[in-house]
């Protein structure tokens, strides 16, 4: 395990590279640039704050905004990493038949990238939290320090699905799709446009308990806009789904791996 790592570790101008190169290809020659990987959460959330704010009791669309924006950051990043992540192996088949580098290495390729969206999108999230505050616009800021290790915790876990995924696609293709399913349908059992008290009027409280991106939206989204760091509780249940997904990654690597090249 340790040697794998220090491969890992050895060999990151690789993925680095090539994470790199995946954002260039992507935006080239492109008007706005990586800015395009904003377009959607911004759009949907003039879309939630024109439809639902009012009808799902956001509030005004000064604190629906940054409400939506932050949940959508959080989201995207927990979907591109199943999605995406799906079809890791696949994408990097020349490289891994060509060498024996551990398959980590084209995880964290992915990984890297929906990192950066996320990180950009949290950043936008915290300006128009401050912003559009309409009582105190330092608020976002009191929690900030346990905002940016949540955040950091999230893309580690995010890594975890991805590897999973990408593992999983392998020996059966359908993965992506089924996750592109889950997912859309996992959305709206999420409170990104509604708050997390809706699901337990209506006696859904379940689902908030089992769903991980709750989690971290509570670890994430709800200090950004309170200005409240998390409860030890919030925060200790995120840091144990993190641990789990990771574990769950290692071990499939460790079974998987030597065989997997065979399958794709």
């Amino acid at each position: 395990m340790l040697g794998r790592l220090a491969t890992v570790w050895r060999f990151r101008h690789f993925w680095l590279s090539l994470a790199g190169t995946d954002l260039r290809v992507r935006y080239r020659r492109s008007v706005l640039g990586i800015g395009w990987s904003l377009l959607h959460p911004v759009v949907m959330t003039v879309v939630f704050c024109v439809a639902f704010s009012s009808l799902l009791g956001t509030g005004e669309w000064r604190t629906a905004a940054p409400f939506y924006l932050a949940g959508l950051a959080v989201w995207d990043v927990v979907k591109h990493s199943a999605v995406q992540g799906s079809l890791t192996f696949l994408r990097n088949e020349p490289y891994i038949r060509q060498s024996p580098l551990p398959l980590a290495v084209y995880t964290l390729r992915t990984s890297l990238g929906t990192a950066v969206h996320f990180g950009i999108a949290l950043a936008v999230s915290t300006v128009a939290a401050v912003v559009l505050n309409p009582v105190d616009r330092w608020t976002p800021l009191y929690a900030i320090w346990a905002v940016v290790p949540a955040a950091l915790l999230l893309v580690v876990f995010c890594w975890a699905v991805t590897a999973v995924c990408a593992v999983a696609n392998v020996y059966f293709h359908d993965t992506q799709h089924l996750a592109e399913a889950g997912l859309g349908i996992g959305f709206f059992l999420t409170p990104i446009l509604y708050g997390k008290d809706r699901l337990v009027e209506r006696g859904l409280g379940v689902v908030a308990e089992v769903n991980p991106v709750v989690a971290f939206l509570d670890v994430v989204r709800d200090p950004l806009l309170t200005g409240v760091p998390p409860t030890a509780a919030a925060f200790a249940r995120a840091v144990g789904l993190t641990f789990v997904a990771v574990v769950v990654a290692v071990a499939a690597f460790a079974r998987f791996e030597r065989r997997l090249v065979f399958h794709l």
